[in-house]
């Protein structure tokens, strides 16, 4: 039990060293996430919808 206590009071000496970020910080870290996961996602559509139809030729081409 007495390991568990020290465990526990490291624990807290080690998140009061912790340098957490700001509000303002989070909500910017966020924002560029968010668009950059719309920019990623609307990069691979494109790819998509250009190389489908292009398979699908060659698909009825080898049949």
């Amino acid at each position: 039990m007495q390991k568990l206590i020290q465990y526990l009071k490291d624990v807290r000496t080690e998140l009061a060293k912790v340098s957490w970020p700001s509000r303002s910080e989070v909500s910017g870290a966020t924002l560029l996430v968010v668009v950059l996961s719309i920019v990623v996602s609307l990069y691979i559509f494109a790819c998509d919808s250009l190389i489908n139809p292009i398979i699908g030729v060659i698909l009825r081409f080898n049949q």
